[in-house]
């Protein structure tokens, strides 16, 4: 499943204007119903995508990468929120105390976990029970951005790794290119 690291050089692609016609940020926020009182998650932070319109509509975001440059560029770009937690983790061992968020989202980043298995046992440690993961993945299809075809897992596969860790997947067609798979934990 693993693939190759995103490297925080290629930070300024994750920007990318064109991203928003294949995911908003805000249809993410529509699917993991956010509430104000709201602690998230974001996994896989990156420079914030996604992590500063969720820091809009919440009370706390943890923004949690295994690359601290990544969170050093989010930083810089948060000035403006004061409601932004920086973690450097991987997500098999996730720095977080039990049941510390509500809500939580992986995205772009379970291809380049090497066990899912141990970063879905960690989901179910950090996200409050009964509370929503939504993960976001590439479908396994040619195109221009995203990493290569090999590196990708469907959706069926996505759905298929939410079961096999006694989960309920909900899939999302946000683009033929980009799937999510959301679950109550």
């Amino acid at each position: 499943m693993t693939g190759k690291r995103f490297k925080p050089g290629k930070a300024d692609r994750l920007l990318d204007p064109k991203r928003k016609e294949i995911i908003s940020p805000e249809e993410v926020i529509s699917t993991l119903h956010l509430k104000n009182t709201d602690h998230v998650a974001d996994f896989g932070a990156g420079n914030g995508y996604f992590t500063l319109p969720v820091a809009e509509a919440v009370q706390k975001v943890y923004a949690v990468d295994i690359e601290k440059q990544m969170l050093d560029l989010l930083e810089k770009r948060a000035s403006a929120h004061d409601n932004i937690e920086y973690v450097v983790s991987d997500l098999e061992d996730i720095q977080l105390p039990d049941h510390t968020v509500d809500k939580a989202i992986a995205a772009f980043v379970l291809h380049e976990v090497p066990d899912l298995t141990k970063a879905f046992a960690e989901f179910k440690r950090i996200i409050k029970p009964r509370q929503r993961l939504l993960v976001l993945e590439w479908e396994k299809i040619e195109m221009d951005m995203g990493p290569p075809v090999h590196e990708r897992m469907s959706s069926e596969t996505m759905k298929q790794i939410f079961i096999d860790n006694g989960l309920e997947p909900e899939v999302h067609d946000f683009h033929e290119a980009v799937y999510g798979v959301s679950a109550v934990m």
